[in-house]
Order: structure tokens, then C-alpha cells, then sequence
């Protein structure tokens, strides 16, 4: 590289160029670049690999989130959906959401399906649809059917277990309340069921015009209209602008009592693990920030250390402290530039591989679209962390005398940069917390990261100083590795600081993220129930259970049959207020509206875990005790020792709060809001609630087989078929899961590597000496042996104190952001740790052994 700076006579006789117009420590930056980036390859590698990281996160959560959007509308049935009970829109009330997109208009009723000679009837979930249902995804009949013959032809179209359940088929006639139908289909796919509530029985599609007929709906009538939209206005098309689309129905329908839901929250269960898979989204996306700035910080103070004799031979021939900054604040800007462009058209490249890998797996397409502002982001990050971490090292350059510079390697000099640019570098910095706020999704999870990296940096800061100190002061043992390997941690201007630093912070986010995906992914497990049930029988009396339970495995040896006691009551009271004067929010309002479900039970119901105090004694005989359900205790404002007043039968029943459970509702098991300890419940006259799982190999006419003889052995119970609705549910979060591992492994991956090329990056000092060593007559094994030594003692202190760190800070997002069940998994420490460590040895040693394999003169002159 040449540090000339004279124009030659040929330029000044020349007519003036682009080049000559430019300021002058940008004249001789590119000046620089004259013989190539060689020097820079290093820089610009982990630059780009940082910014790629950030990009591909980017980029993947970008398509994770329009993809969970886009999947949320197909739930749904549209972008909105306003919906109420018993009362149809009005002329004036469709046409005001006719004129906001396109409408489908959507009626459910449960009524009873009959032959046409009353032999057989069954309890079905009616849906009333129009010829632009769905406006989303699409049903699958069989036949050839279309919904639009199906509702031009006033026919049915039927889930397959109502042809075995009334024992007919394609083209019979069934009976719905008045008039008769005939079936045309049946039901492949409906892809809307999993937003609506829990069916109580097989679906039947039939047309509202025909459902008009059936003399179903009357005045008074449990019928729910529903009315999807898929919104014309484009300022709708953000998430971010649903709420006022809600504001402008609500102002345009005052008195309709509408329910109105969005993309967003198609269903309680997605909608919550959706919010979770954001958190998430947002964790990871500032954890690739940071790594990267892990990789980029070092890349720029390898190369100002570099620099420092050539810096230190402009100042000797006259240059002003003010030339040098702006040179090399030029140059690494261009460099940064470079690797910023690199790391951008690799970034865009990781999820579209992924999704390429997986394929249909995840619940997005192949065709990834990257998004500007991802984009962007990755850029200004990249910029700013280049910016901010050449600043200090910089400004402390142009402070130091020539002679300070040449011998700094042995005695660091301790000044600081000039006032302005220690201004700057607050502001820079202060800009890198406002992007990382600024640009997540989840800003709380954001402020809260920023802040715990401040004080992860501090941490590692200090331990790197203790790390030299110890070194220094530790007797030196009598292997030459050992002791070369010490004497180096303790050495001034050593690696010991940045190393620990460096290894500490990225190790402390890596096992912070693998221990969030890892609490994620068993939450989810849990979601997924391994088998579901097929039937819940309700109404059971106590004195008939016996001959149901034979009956059941008469035909099915192999069943699963569960049983709960359940009772119907009213909360009238909560601690001392009556329940009517309890001002709730919307979404815990209905636990006060009527009677509730409730049971009693001796041990805790499968699918809840107490999260809250403690459960009773199976013999427990003393005050009545009560468990619930914890996020409704929450809206109840219960806690732990409160007191409920439950109106039974006509007496009100007063009980403590023992416990509070976390349910998985999705898990189907038996579980209920309240449950009561047996002693106050038991000798309460009530009925029992069944659900009844056959074998996996039970055929569907079998399955019907199990409903009908229990429908006429016991003609007052119910019989409620769930199996699709949970099927369906396990199909879109397997997807989920699926993304979640995806996400979590490339940020693991990509991290380990920018990590593992920053601290190659940082061997730079070491491979000098280890050259000068191999000229003195040490060999090859006994300098990588000192190396590794050096490595292994840094890396096994740090990471122990970044395990530490690291599953603090998971514990904290997990309870404290996500409000989830904290799962500390070694196994998925062990992995971030071991991929970690494993490349960080891995580039080191290659770099050391590569070099140790040229000869040292030439290595030696070309420094």
C-alpha cells in the first residue's frame, strides 16, 4: 500500500477529473485501494457476514410474518370479520360492508339432520353460505361439486360421517327441521373451521337461501351471522391499519353489536402463539444485529491495528491529525460499503435456500419476497456498527504522537479521543438502540434487550480486565505452551479483553436464543396433543356410566375412555364484590355472563399444570377449595388465597383459591375453568362428561358405529365429534413449529460463523508472533498447541459465565415477555455452545496452521 501523497507533474498538466474534485482524504482512500483489497478481505468477509445474518433474519421473519398474516386472513375467512348472534345484518348495515370490499355473508345453527323415514338422526353444525364464500382459501367437495352449483342447486354437502351416522349416501335425501335436501357432496376442506367456536357436531353446508326454508331460524334462535370482508382500501393492507378500520365500523354501525375480529386474531389459540412467534421473531432479529456487530467491531479494530504504522508514518512526514481521521474514516466507510452490498445479496439468498430445503413444511411459499425496509435495516446497521466501533479506535489514533504509535503494541497508551468525537459516538450509538427499538415488532422485548446488552457488554468488559490481571499475577508453570499461553492473556495490548468480549457477548445471545426457541417449541409440543378424541359424550348420568363404558368397548376393546364429573354454575361473587360490579375487559367478560362449566377432581386434570400454589390432598376434608384457570384469574384480578362464590343448584358455595393452573386447552383433555375439591362437590346431584379415543386404525364407519349405539342406548346424551377440528389445528401448528426451528437454526448458525470469523479475525496479533517464533526454532505443534491453550482457557471462562448470563436473560423473557413456562434444556445449550466454540477453534486453528506452514521471512516483510 503507498502512503504517497503528491499529485504527479502528468496529473497537474491534466484537465481536472471527477477524482481531483474530491476532497482530499477521499482522494487518498481510493488512493489506497490502487493495488486492491488485499488486507481487506477479512474486514469485508465479517461485514458481510454480519449484514447477511441480519438480512436473511430479516428477511425470513419478514416472510414468517406475512405469511402468518396471510394465514391468519385464510383462518379467518378474510381480512374482518364482524359477526353477532340471532339478529341478521340489515339491508343498510350489508350494504355499508359491501362497499368496504368484498362480502361473504355466513350463518351457523346446530340443528338435527333425519332420514327422510325418521329411523336415524344426528346432531349436526348447519352453515349457511353464499356463492362468495370463501373469499379465502378454498373448500374441497367431492363429486366435482363447487360451491357455486352446490348453492345454485339448493343441494348439501356433508362431513363423510353423516352418511354412515343416517346410513346413506351421495344423492339420498336428508331431513333439516321443515324441508328435505339432497346431498350432493361431501366436505374435503373447509379452510375457516379452526376461527369459528368448537363444533358440537359434523358440518353441513347448505345455501342461506335454502337454510331460509328449513324453518331453523326463528326468532330466538342460537344463530350466529357472520360477514367476511376482504377490505378495497389499501390503507387496510398493513396490520397496522385494521384497528381503525374497526374504529370507522364501529362509528358507522353504532348499534349493531357486531363482533368485530381481524387477520391478526383469527383465532385465540393461533393468536396467542402467533404474538409469541413475533417475540420471538423480534429476539432473533436483534440477536443477528448484535453478532454481527460482534463481527464487524472486530473486523474494524483488526484493521485499524494494522494500520497503526502506516498512520504513525504520515504523522512523522507532516500530516495533521485531522487528514489521518478523515482518511481512514473514509477508507473504512468504502470497505464497509463493500461488505454492506456483499452481505445484502447474500442475506436475501438464506431464505429463499430454506424454504427451498423445506419446502412445503413451512407455512409460507418458496417465493420469499425480501422487503425494503429489511433491507434497509441491514445497511444502516451495518453502516452504524462500522461507524461506531472506528470511532474510539480512531480518535484515539489521531490523539497519540508518531513514536506512541510505533510502540503501542508493547505499551498502550491510555488517551482518549477528542471531545467531538466521543459526541459522535454517543449519538452513533444512540442511534443503533433507536433502530433496534424503532424497527421491532415487539418494542417492549426490544427496550428490555438493549438494556440487558449494555449491561452483557460491562459484564464481559470486566472479566476481560480480571482475565489479564489474573494472568499476570499467576505463577508461571513450567510447559512452555502453558506458559506462553498465559503470558499472552496477560500481556499489554493482549487479546484477552477482546476475545472475552467478543466470545462472551455472542455466546451469552446465542445460548439465550437457543434456550427461548427451545421453551417455544415445548410449548407448542404441548399444543399438540399426540392423539385426540374423538366423541365428547355429555350429559352421562352417574348410574348409566358403568353399561356407557361397556357399551363403548363392546364394539371398540381398544378405547380410551375419560370421565369427569360436571356440574353448572354461576359466579355471584368475587372476594367481597358481587359480580355484577366487576368492571372486566371484553375478553373475560363471558366468565361472568351465565352459567359455567365446573368439575371437581382428586388430582390435577390432564392438560393443566399448576402454576400458582398448591393442589389439595386426594383426602382433603376441610374448607372448600377451588383451582382456576390462570389467565382468567388474571382478568378476575384473583390471586392465590381470594375467595369465589359460585352459585350450584340454587346454593351459593364460597371457596378458596388453592391454585392457579396453566390449561392447554388445544390438548382436548377434560379440563373446566373452576375445579373444585371433591369434598364440596361430590354429593351434588350432576352428570358426567366423557370423551371416548379409538384406536388409530377405527375406520370411519366404526367411528359412526360407536355414536349411533350410544345415541340409542342413551338417547339424553350428546355426542360431539371433534377429531377434524383438532386435526386441523395440528396441521397449522406442526407449520409453526416447523418455522420456529427454522428461524431459530439459521440465526444459531449464521451467529456461530460471524462469531467464529470475528475472533479469527482478532489472531492477527498472534500469528505475527507465532511467526516470529518459528523463525527462533519453535515448532509447528508446540505454537498451535500455545494457541489453543490461550483459546480454550478464554473460551471455557467465558462461556461458563455466558451460560449463566444467557439462560438469565432467557428465563426472563420467557416469564416476565412471553408468559410462558421456562424450560432450561442443557441439550440446547450444549449445542449453541458446541457450535460455537467448535468453528471458533476451528478458524483459528486453520488460520495459525496455514500460516506456521509459509515460510516466516516472507510473512515477516510483506507486515
Amino acid at each position: 500500500m503507498t502512503t504517497d501523497v503528491l499529485i504527479k507533474p502528468s496529473d497537474r498538466s491534466a484537465a481536472p477529473s471527477l477524482l481531483t474534485r474530491l476532497p482530499l482524504p477521499v482522494r487518498l482512500a481510493l488512493r489506497e485501494f490502487r493495488a486492491g483489497l488485499n488486507g481487506f478481505y477479512v474486514f469485508i468477509a465479517c461485514i458481510a457476514l454480519g449484514v447477511a445474518v441480519i438480512t436473511g433474519v430479516g428477511a425470513l421473519g419478514d416472510a414468517m410474518r406475512s405469511s402468518f398474516e396471510k394465514q391468519g386472513a385464510t383462518l379467518l375467512g378474510g381480512d374482518v370479520t364482524l359477526a353477532r348472534p340471532h339478529q341478521r345484518a340489515e339491508l343498510s348495515e350489508r350494504t355499508w360492508m359491501a362497499a368496504q370490499g368484498r362480502m361473504s355473508e355466513v350463518a351457523t345453527i346446530r340443528g338435527m339432520a333425519r332420514r327422510t323415514d325418521q329411523s336415524e338422526q344426528i346432531l349436526v353444525e348447519i352453515k349457511g353460505i353464499d356463492g362468495a364464500y370463501p373469499l379465502l382459501g378454498s373448500v374441497r367437495l367431492s363429486n366435482g361439486e363447487t360451491i357455486a352449483s352446490l348453492v345454485a342447486g339448493n343441494g348439501l354437502a356433508v362431513d363423510p360421517i353423516v352418511l354412515e351416522r343416517l346410513n346413506v349416501k351421495l344423492g339420498d335425501k336428508i331431513q333439516l327441521g321443515a324441508s328435505e335436501h339432497v346431498i350432493r357432496a361431501t366436505i374435503e376442506a373447509e379452510p375457516d373451521k379452526i376461527a369459528e367456536r368448537l363444533t358440537v357436531g359434523p358440518r353441513v353446508f347448505i345455501a342461506t337461501t335454502a337454510l331460509a326454508n328449513t324453518s331453523l331460524i326463528e326468532p330466538g334462535s342460537l344463530v350466529t351471522w357472520r360477514y367476511a370482508l376482504l377490505l378495497k382500501d389499501p390503507a387496510f393492507a398493513a396490520s397496522a391499519g385494521l384497528p381503525r378500520f374497526a374504529e370507522q365500523a364501529k362509528a358507522a354501525l353504532p348499534e349493531s353489536g357486531f363482533t368485530i375480529r381481524d387477520r391478526r386474531d383469527p383465532s385465540p389459540s393461533v393468536t396467542r402463539t402467533l404474538e409469541r412467534l413475533r417475540q420471538f421473531l423480534t429476539l432473533l432479529g436483534l440477536t443477528a444485529l448484535l453478532v454481527g456487530g460482534v463481527g464487524v467491531a472486530n473486523a474494524v479494530a483488526t484493521y485499524i491495528d494494522k494500520r497503526r504504522p502506516v498512520i504513525a508514518t504520515l504523522k512523522a512526514v507532516g500530516a495533521t491529525s485531522k487528514t489521518i481521521f478523515q482518511l481512514h474514516l473514509a477508507q473504512v466507510m468504502m470497505i464497509a460499503g463493500i461488505g454492506v452490498v456483499l452481505g445484502l445479496l447474500l442475506g436475501m439468498l438464506i431464505p429463499v435456500i430454506v424454504s427451498r430445503l423445506l419446502g412445503n413444511a413451512l407455512p409460507f411459499a418458496a417465493d420469499i419476497t425480501v422487503t425494503p425496509s429489511s433491507l434497509a435495516i441491514a445497511a444502516l446497521y451495518g453502516l452504524l456498527v462500522a461507524l461506531a466501533f472506528t470511532l474510539w479506535p480512531l480518535g484515539r489514533a489521531e490523539q497519540v504522537r508518531a513514536t506512541a504509535l510505533f510502540r503501542d503494541d508493547v505499551a498502550p497508551d491510555g488517551v482518549w479521543p477528542r471531545r467531538g468525537i466521543l459526541v459522535a459516538l454517543a449519538l452513533v450509538a444512540a442511534a443503533l438502540f433507536a433502530l433496534a427499538i424503532l424497527g421491532a415488532d415487539a418494542k417492549r422485548l426490544a427496550a428490555y434487550f438493549t438494556a440487558a446488552v449494555v449491561g452483557v457488554l460491562a459484564t464481559f468488559f470486566a472479566l476481560g480486565l480480571f482475565a489479564e490481571w489474573l494472568a499476570r499475577r499467576l505463577p508461571r508453570p513450567r510447559r512452555p505452551e502453558l506458559s506462553l499461553a498465559l503470558g499472552n492473556i496477560g500481556a499489554p495490548g493482549g487479546l484477552a479483553r477482546s476475545v472475552v468480549l467478543s466470545l462472551g457477548t455472542g455466546l451469552t445471545l446465542l445460548v439465550a436464543v437457543a434456550l427461548v426457541d427451545n421453551t417455544i417449541r415445548a410449548e407448542l409440543d404441548g399444543r399438540i396433543p399426540t392423539t385426540s378424541p374423538n366423541y365428547f359424550v355429555l350429559d352421562i348420568k352417574k348410574a348409566e356410566l358403568t353399561g356407557f363404558e361397556a357399551l363403548v368397548r363392546k364394539g371398540q376393546p381398544d378405547a380410551q375412555i375419560f370421565t369427569a364429573p360436571m356440574l353448572r354454575g354461576r359466579i355471584v361473587r368475587v372476594n367481597d364484590t358481587p359480580s355484577e360490579q366487576l368492571k372486566l375487559k371484553p375478553e373475560h367478560q363471558w366468565v361472568l355472563n351465565g352459567d359455567r362449566g365446573l368439575s371437581y377432581a382428586e388430582t390435577v386434570p390432564d392438560g393443566s399444570a399448576v402454576v400458582d400454589g398448591t393442589w389439595w390432598s386426594a383426602d382433603h376434608t376441610g374448607e372448600a377449595l377451588v383451582s382456576f384457570e390462570k389467565e382468567l384469574a388474571k382478568g378476575l384480578n384473583l390471586r392465590v388465597g381470594d375467595t369465589v362464590t359460585v352459585n350450584v343448584l340454587g346454593r351459593n358455595v364460597t371457596a378458596k383459591v388453592a391454585n392457579l393452573r396453566d390449561v392447554k386447552w388445544e390438548s382436548l383433555s377434560l379440563n373446566f375453568v373452576m375445579v373444585f375439591s371433591p369434598n364440596v362437590l361430590r354429593s351434588a346431584p350432576h352428570n358426567v362428561l366423557a370423551t371416548v379415543t379409538l384406536p388409530k386404525t377405527a375406520t370411519l364407519a366404526e367411528e359412526a358405529a360407536v355414536a349411533r349405539d350410544i345415541g340409542k342406548a342413551y338417547p339424553a346424551t350428546t355426542a360431539i365429534r371433534v377429531k377434524d377440528a383438532i386435526n386441523q389445528f395440528n396441521t397449522v401448528f406442526t407449520r409453526i413449529m416447523t418455522a420456529v426451528r427454522a428461524a431459530g437454526s439459521i440465526t444459531l448458525i449464521a451467529g456461530a460463523l460471524v462469531l467464529a470469523g470475528a475472533l479469527a479475525t482478532a489472531q492477527r496479533k498472534r500469528i505475527k508472533q507465532a511467526v516470529i517464533l518459528k523463525a527462533l526454532g519453535a515448532t509447528r505443534r508446540r505454537i498451535l498447541t500455545s494457541h489453543l491453550i490461550e483459546y480454550g482457557l478464554l473460551a471455557g471462562f467465558t462461556a461458563l459465565i455466558a451460560v449463566l448470563l444467557g439462560s438469565l436473560a432467557a428465563w426472563i423473557t420467557v416469564k416476565s415477555v412471553m408468559d410462558l413456562t421456562f424450560v432450561l434444556s442443557p441439550w440446547a445449550i450444549a449445542q449453541a455452545l458446541g457450535l460455537a466454540l467448535l468453528l471458533v477453534g476451528l478458524f483459528g486453528g486453520l488460520g495459525t496452521w496455514r500460516v506456521l506452514g509459509a515460510r516466516p521471512v516472507p510473512y515477516l516483510r510483506s507486515e
